[in-house]
């Protein structure tokens, strides 16, 4: 592997004119166990990566950044590479102007508020660090907290000094590692908006870390899903979520049924395969996969797509209808999350009002209809 040289100045645009997209291709091995090799593009935006505890998340953030250093790959923002082995480049963490945002946020606890967005501003004057820090404080509206230390303010806005001071400084791009994690939604949401906001003017990519599957469809644009320190899937929220392919995003995606099955017949014609559950004899039409009669399939199923009768129901599109009998319920929020038997155990989830109209009870006989398409083949 050809060495690497720490530039401090030199090839580096200033961040300022450079708005493009980041481009990362990094293999970094953190001990025998595990093993780091991703490889995504992240436009301006907010891109999330998702992925369950010890999937690379932080490792990948703190790669790119410069925090460590990969064995081999690539890192750009645009046209401006700062991390390339083979042409042995390695821009230094300071000169990559990248903001990051750790999930304990690293204020500094004796400083005011104003004191830490201005931590990263030495360089400028008296009055362009004051413009600065107003306009930013205004942005994430915390102007009225400014002469606050961190001890004395919300968390909330906490979260939002430490944006303001990542951002204060005009970042290429910005790291989020969890930073939101501890924060009511409602909360969450609001500094989300004004952190889209604040990037409608500036355009610059946003990768947000989280394991959390509401935070993906409430907070992305993209979604880069890590498993085991690789891209499992990248696309849209619905693309990547909605569809999975591997028991583990499946999971991670909430999908509450997955379940052992065997291919028990196929139909290209249809585009369809008959399945056996477990050892019952229930058959499920789930979408053709490339596999052979006989073979053992994994199969995902959403709770919420499972529809419930109290009678046998005629004349349906879906190709699922299968008679089972209710086993337990309990009530979550607003949603009853029942629990039915049909040779294996299933999860179904109805509104309070679907469970009075049914009269769901423990040992009440009812039918469960599924589309084919509700049921995903996963690795």
């Amino acid at each position: 592997m050809a060495s690497t040289r720490v530039e401090d100045n030199a090839g580096v645009a200033d961040p300022r004119t450079d708005r493009a997209e980041l481009q990362a291709s990094v293999r970094y091995r953190a001990n025998a166990d595990f093993a780091l090799d991703a490889n995504f593009t992240a436009p301006p935006g907010v891109t999330i990566l998702f992925g369950e505890s010890g999937a690379g998340k932080t490792t990948l953030l703190d790669c790119i950044c410069g925090l460590r250093t990969p064995g081999a790959g690539r890192v750009a923002i645009g046209s401006e590479v700062l991390y390339d082995t083979e042409r042995g480049i390695n821009v230094g963490v300071s000169r990559r102007h990248i903001g990051y945002v750790f999930q304990t946020l690293a204020l500094f606890p004796h400083l005011t508020a104003e004191q830490n967005v201005a931590y990263g501003l030495p360089h400028l004057t008296a009055e362009e660090r004051g413009q600065k820090i107003a306009a930013i404080l205004e942005s994430f509206r915390i102007t009225a907290v400014r002469a606050r230390k961190p001890g004395e303010i919300s968390g909330g806005e906490r979260q939002r000094v430490a944006l303001a001071r990542a951002l204060v400084t005009e970042p290429r791009a910005l790291l989020l590692d969890e930073p939101l994690s501890a924060l009511d939604a409602a909360t969450k949401a609001r500094i989300m908006d004004d952190l889209r906001a604040w990037n409608q003017a500036h355009r610059i990519p946003v990768l947000y870390v989280t394991h959390s599957r509401d935070e993906v469809f409430s907070l992305g644009e993209r979604v880069v899903a890590l498993e085991n320190g690789r891209v499992a899937a990248q696309g849209t929220p619905a693309e990547v979520l909605h569809a999975p392919r591997t028991e583990a995003m499946a999971q991670l995606a909430g999908f509450e049924n997955i379940l052992d099955a065997t291919v028990t017949a196929l139909h290209p014609e249809q585009g369809t395969m008959a399945c056996r559950l477990g050892t019952s004899q229930v058959a499920l039409e789930a979408p053709l996969g490339r596999v052979s009669i006989g073979a053992p399939v994994r199969i995902g199923i959403r709770a919420g797509d499972i529809l419930l009768a109290s009678a046998s129901p005629q004349g349906l599109s879906a190709r699922n209808v299968i008679a089972a009998r209710v086993v337990a319920l309990a009530q979550r929020d607003v949603t009853v999350v029942v629990r039915v038997d049909c040779g294996v155990e299933l999860e179904a989830h109805v509104t309070p009002g679907a469970r009075r109209a049914l009269d769901l009870q423990p040992g009440r006989p009812v039918w469960l209809v599924l589309k084919t398409h509700s049921c995903h083949l996963l690795r």
